[in-house]
């Protein structure tokens, strides 16, 4: 996978030397109404819980139901929609290519872990569910999140040796197809237009815009933005918009007029209405709703055993 510029990265630090790792229960649309398109530095393990919905990783659509495993290199983009009469939840690990020994300069490290990191080996995301080793990456999974939930002793140590046990899975599984290259390339030529929306989302935004932002004729772009994000130039933008307002309901005292317009509408009813339709809570709903859960789209479930699932007492995954 090649690198973005820094400056189109997303800018939550999910790692560091100390902790590794960050995790994330990702509940939507009750706690957020989506995952927006965004890429970092570190791989990304996704396992879902319940429901089902359309992950966008690399360019390519994913349909994933309960059981799904999902597995994302560094720098891939990458976003997650649920399906409406379903809604998502799934767990997410986000964690750096240092618990793979990345900064080692051995042969298993060339061979294996450099090569997912640069995009030389491209394993599709979605892990099928007929392959040679499902169950076993079914079960190595389930230790990686008990790892996380500290319902295991020294989970540090298992952790670290969890994950190579899983990529050691996937590697030796010749029935998990390599990932397609034409989503990677097409999707490059869209990361400018995602920078540009999340920075200037509260302002009047044309696809026009958009198409010059990206250097496409409209029709083009709309085409190949579709095709690398899994929706439109527009509903994207509709959706940075409301999971804005969703951060700032939860999070501050602001009335719901000044959020309203503060995230780029100039109509109260048409965001009443707008927030609704994708939310299923009123503004007012929500803000009463988050704050009784303490859930919001950037604080959706952090990584360390104690903060969160101190107690767990069941942490297999279903079978």
């Amino acid at each position: 996978m090649i690198p973005p510029g820094n400056e189109m990265r997303e800018m939550r630090q999910h790692s560091n030397a100390y902790i590794p790792y960050s995790f994330y229960e990702c509940d939507i649309p009750h706690s957020f109404m989506n995952v927006p398109a965004h890429w970092h530095s570190e791989f990304e393990i996704n396992y879902v819980i319940r429901g089902e919905g359309e992950f966008f990783c690399g360019g390519e659509r994913f349909r994933a139901g309960e059981g799904s495993l999902l597995v994302l290199a560094p720098n891939m983009l990458h976003c997650a929609y649920p399906c409406p009469e379903s809604g998502l939840l799934y767990y997410a690990l986000v964690f750096s290519p240092s618990m793979l020994g990345a900064a080692s300069q051995d042969r298993c490290t060339m061979n294996y872990v450099r090569p997912l990191m640069n995009g030389a080996c491209r394993i599709t995301p979605l892990v099928p569910a007929n392959a040679r080793n499902y169950p076993q990456l079914k079960a190595c999974a389930g230790q990686i999140f008990a790892c996380i939930k500290g319902c295991v002793p020294s989970p540090g140590l298992l952790l670290k040796s969890e994950l190579m046990r899983f990529f050691w899975l996937l590697e030796t599984d010749d029935g998990i197809p390599k990932r397609k290259e034409e989503g990677a390339h097409g999707e490059e030529s869209i990361r400018p237009v995602l920078e540009y929306m999340m920075k200037n989302y509260p302002e009047n935004i044309s696809v026009e815009q958009l198409a010059g932002v990206a250097h496409m004729s409209k029709s083009y772009f709309m085409n190949r933005f579709k095709r690398a994000v899994g929706i439109s130039s527009i509903e994207y933008l509709c959706h940075l918009r409301i999971n804005a307002a969703c951060e700032a309901l939860s999070s501050t005292d602001k009335m719901i007029s000044e959020i309203a317009f503060g995230c780029g509408y100039d109509n109260l009813s048409n965001f009443n209405r707008q927030f609704k339709k994708n939310i299923g809570y009123s503004p007012n709903e929500y803000r009463r709703q988050s704050r009784r859960t303490g859930q919001s789209q950037s604080d959706l479930r952090m990584s360390s055993p104690s903060m969160v699932y101190s107690g767990c007492t069941d942490c297999s995954l279903s079978q």
